[in-house]
């Protein structure tokens, strides 16, 4: 039995002043990728039935290469956010919790690396 009141025992024990932050940047990428989600189906319907040549060129065009870019980038820092928050949610282990924090950011950031790489490959033609 304590003898400390339920306040006490809460003190120290607050936010971790990152909340705000965290909910605006998973928002704002939430509506950049709209846009750009959009313009890639598109696009790459556009691109039905195209040869390699013609994908190729596509993907060299500059503002294509930008965009796919950006594209890349949002998405996995998105999804890099959503999984950090269903990690420090639902997995209760602090070792566990820790370690998978740590493997999605490398995954992430890996995925994401690949891809943008890939793109500039593709642009520069190399």
């Amino acid at each position: 039995m304590s003898l400390r009141t339920p306040l006490g025992q809460a003190r120290g024990l607050g936010s971790a002043k990152d909340g705000t932050h965290h909910w605006f940047a998973m928002r704002l990428s939430s509506i950049a990728m709209v846009p750009l989600m959009l313009w890639l189906i598109f696009s790459l319907g556009s691109l039905a039935g195209a040869g390699f040549a013609a994908t190729t060129a596509w993907v060299a065009a500059p503002l294509n290469t930008v965009l796919l870019i950006l594209a890349v980038g949002t998405l996995f820092h998105h999804a890099h956010m959503g999984l950090q928050v269903i990690i420090e949610d639902y997995v209760h282990s602090e070792g566990i919790k820790f370690a998978s924090l740590i493997a999605v950011k490398f995954l992430m950031l890996l995925l994401a690396v690949t891809g943008i790489v890939a793109i500039l490959r593709i642009a520069f033609g190399s």
